[in-house]
Parts: structure tokens; C-alpha cells; sequence
């Protein structure tokens, strides 16, 4: 079996973040810990960054041997 593409995984989970943090039972909650779903989410922003970096910096290799 093929792992899933990290992309995908990383789209996922920030549908996901996007779902619970506008959950209605997530909002009555009024949970308050140090680390937020927006904390979460802007960790795979930077993920999300970081791998097209690296697949940009790996197509100019192959460009430019």
C-alpha cells in the first residue's frame, strides 16, 4: 500500500482544524489551552511552505545541473 502524498495529508488536516474550530461543540468549550487550533494551523502553513521550497529548489536543480 502507498503512503499518501504529504500534501494531501497536510490539506486534510488543515480542513480538518478548519472544521473543529468552527464546530459548535468545540465553541461551547470555551477551551483556552497554550496552543491554539490557529497555532495548529499556522504549523502546517509553515510545513506547507517549506515543502514547496524544497520542490522548487529541486526543480531548479534539475534545470540548472
Amino acid at each position: 500500500m502507498s503512503e499518501p502524498n504529504l500534501h494531501s495529508l497536510i490539506d486534510a488536516a488543515q480542513f480538518i482544524l478548519k472544521e473543529i474550530a468552527k464546530h459548535p461543540d468545540f465553541l461551547t468549550l470555551e477551551y483556552q489551552p497554550d496552543l491554539t487550533v490557529g497555532d495548529a494551523q499556522t504549523a502546517l502553513d509553515y510545513l506547507q511552505s517549506g515543502l514547496e521550497d524544497i520542490q522548487k529548489f529541486d526543480i531548479t536543480s534539475n534545470i540548472f545541473p
